[in-house]
């Protein structure tokens, strides 16, 4: 067994990837809000939330979008999480109708300082690691706990040598 740095194993999600996993989660929402089935609102956690929660409001036509902005990683190390930025709470209240995205969930610690501020939000996350996954309500992917997930706004098209040879 050898030691496996974070970039070792990992998943690259390209925009066109993202796009298409994102839609499959707002397909996945779509009817299944409270009452009439539809969302009041999406509140996005920035900052990898907001690509996807931009996706899943216009697919599923909600206009009402704001954010929450929690700092739970330096580079690639997870702290503990700090809310930055909070909703409009007038607006957003318990979290009732209200649809909260985010790209990844890894530990969960993120989502329970949001379960915290909007306890009857609905979760949803592009893709889940199985130690964070009761913290969400709706994913698409589940990767291992190990996987580290290179997002495209991460990454940057280069050139790379060839294995073998120059020629």
């Amino acid at each position: 067994m050898t030691n496996q740095l974070p970039h070792e194993k990992g998943f690259h999600v390209s925009w066109d990837q993202l796009h298409r996993d994102a839609r499959a989660l707002a397909w996945r929402l779509d009817g299944n809000g409270p009452a009439d089935g539809g969302w009041r609102a999406v509140v996005a956690i920035t900052r990898g939330g907001m690509a996807p929660a931009m996706i899943v409001a216009r697919e599923l036509d909600i206009r009402t979008v704001d954010t929450i902005s929690i700092k739970s990683y330096n580079h690639q190390t997870q702290s503990k999480p700090q809310v930055i930025k909070s909703p409009d709470m007038d607006l957003i209240g318990d979290g009732t109708g209200v649809l909260v995205v985010d790209d990844l969930v890894d530990t969960g610690r993120t989502l329970e300082v949001v379960r915290q501020h909007m306890p009857k939000a609905h979760i949803a996350t592009v893709y889940a690691k199985p130690q964070g996954r009761p913290q969400v309500d709706s994913f698409i992917t589940e990767v291992s706990q190990d996987t580290w997930i290179f997002f495209p706004w991460d990454m940057a098209l280069q050139y790379v040598e060839p294995y073998r040879g120059t020629d």
